[in-house]
């Protein structure tokens, strides 16, 4: 089966990434730059929005993304910046514990990455399960998609997965009844229109990315008609950076907000991992030292921390434009944070006039975009355990939240890893009724298997002795050990005890006989 990482990429030629820094080189990372400016930009904005913080803020993650973490060592060509797949996270955690709490946990989160990256930790992150990572993002996509179909018609979303799908029948009468709500659904709509078939458009796909072609369509429309629908709210830069201040650390104190920081740390450490293995198939140059890129992230959210932004993670759609674009060195990304300064500093009141319902429509197609519908299908009739740690994963996120979500995949993961490879074999050598049974145990006994295992040695003759050989095991669990030797014990003595039964009534005809025999 193809691996399912690929699957979540655009089927792009790989591309040759050349080091040494020539003219052209330079020129390639200049326009690719460019581009993945391009992309950002909208993707910046709309992941604050979403995420409950001032749009300004998405801006300052993806110019530490580029400045900071481009700067590092570890993935050449991938992208950083705000992500959709922690907005539903980000925006929990802003309306639980505010705004000003966000940097504490951002930088805790920046931090503990730094020092796992620095412990060596990077490269087992890969050893997570694709189907956990993949239910993940779908669990993720699921609740995205779900709240920011509010937003598409310029309506608040409830605060929960659950609530946001309990409440998506009173959205639609609402809708119905209020013109200025119909507005601004057909602005959002329109924009997932256009990010769906601008790609087929070739010509204008090479000039001008989806993203900012949507937006850019829906601003002008809106701008144009005087559309009566809500925009984006400006700051400033300077307004918007708050870093936090001392009376927020103590919070950490709290199970809430140190379950919090782990869930930062896992999600954005497994997606930034999993999107540099990606990147690393569609190029021939460098490829990712994962220790490195773990701390570079770290570093970068760190300084995202201290600034009061949002977290950053690696992002796949960036990653990928910025490699179709004919990157070669992180110049590109570096550049990349470059414009967005650039803009931030030079145009902030532009982002006052983005409506909302644009944005919403970018993050519905992101959404979409992480739940994989094509390969669930392949991946239940090849692989049909993956296919339910997926499932389970992406509903647990739904129905509970974030993190215990991808804590139950992950256990459901280990669970299914130890069933599949905790295989037992009893075989038994009969050498005849004069002497015991030869019992033979092979394979993995853990207690997944436990149940199987005294099934199959109960089944064994209960009036035979047995000497139980366990040299055929590669690993033996305690349960599985205390069990063997106990019914070894129990069973031994059982037979005894039907062999002195069997040989008692063999001699009471016997002594019958010499009990009825006449006396001298």
């Amino acid at each position: 089966m193809p691996n399912p990482a690929k699957k979540l990429l655009p089927d792009r030629a790989r591309r040759s990434v050349r080091s040494p820094r020539t003219a052209g080189t330079l020129r390639a990372d200049f326009t690719a730059s460019l581009v993945v400016f391009l992309v950002a930009l909208p993707l910046c904005v709309g992941v604050a929005v979403a995420s409950g913080v001032p749009a300004e803020l998405g801006l300052v993650t993806g110019i530490v993304g580029g400045l900071v973490t481009g700067l590092l060592p570890g993935s050449s060509l991938q992208v950083s910046g705000p992500a959709a797949g922690l907005t539903v996270l980000v925006y929990e955690a802003v309306q639980t514990y505010g705004l000003p709490a966000l940097g504490v946990l951002v930088l805790a989160a920046g931090l503990v990455q730094l020092a796992l990256g620095a412990l060596g930790f990077g490269r087992w992150f890969r050893a997570i399960s694709v189907s956990v990572v993949q239910g993940m993002l779908a669990g993720i996509g699921l609740v995205l998609v779900a709240g920011q179909v509010y937003a598409l018609a310029d309506r608040p979303a409830p605060g929960e997965g659950v609530a946001k799908l309990a409440g998506l029948p009173g959205l639609v009468a609402d809708v119905a009844g209020s013109p200025k709500a119909l507005t601004a659904l057909a602005v959002g709509a329109s924009t997932v229109a256009v990010l769906v078939l601008w790609p087929k458009w070739k010509a204008g796909a090479r000039a001008v990315p989806a993203p900012l072609a949507a937006v850019a369509l829906a601003t002008l429309v809106t701008a144009l008609a005087g559309l009566p629908i809500e925009r984006v709210e400006v700051q400033g830069l300077f307004e918007a950076v708050q870093p936090p201040g001392f009376g927020e650390f103590g919070q950490l104190a709290g199970v809430g907000m140190i379950g919090t920081v782990l869930a930062f740390t896992l999600i954005a450490s497994a997606e930034s991992l999993f999107s540099a293995a990606a990147v690393d198939r569609l190029h021939d140059g460098p490829k990712t030292e994962y220790d490195k890129e773990l701390m570079a992230q770290g570093a970068g959210n760190t300084v995202c921390g201290v600034l009061g932004a949002l977290p950053m993670t690696a992002v796949i759609v960036r990653s990928s434009a910025n490699v179709a674009a004919g990157a070669r060195t992180k110049a590109s990304r570096v550049l990349h944070g470059v414009w967005l300064l650039v803009f931030a500093a030079a145009l902030p009141a532009a982002l006052g006039v983005i409506p909302l319902a644009a944005l919403a429509g970018v993050l519905v197609h992101a959404g979409c975009k992480l739940i994989p519908v094509k390969q669930f299908g392949p991946l239940w009739r090849e692989h049909r355990a993956e296919a339910v740690v997926l499932a389970v994963t992406a509903v647990s996120i739904v129905l509970i939240d974030m993190f215990q979500g991808v804590l139950i995949g992950l256990l459901l993961a280990v669970v299914k890893t130890a069933w599949e490879t905790s295989h037992v074999h009893v075989d038994v050598d009969d050498q005849g009724p004069q002497r015991p049974l030869h019992v033979r145990v092979s394979g993995n006994a853990t207690f997944l298997r436990l149940p199987k295992l005294q099934d199959s040695l109960e089944s064994l003759p209960a009036d035979r002795r047995v000497a139980l050989d366990l040299g055929g095991l590669r690993h033996v669990d305690h349960a599985c050990g205390l069990a063997l030797s106990t019914w070894e014990e129990q069973h031994n003595t059982a037979a005894a005890r039907y062999a002195a039964e069997e040989e008692d009534e063999a001699e009471e005809p016997a002594r019958r006989a010499g009990a009825g025999a006449p006396h001298d």
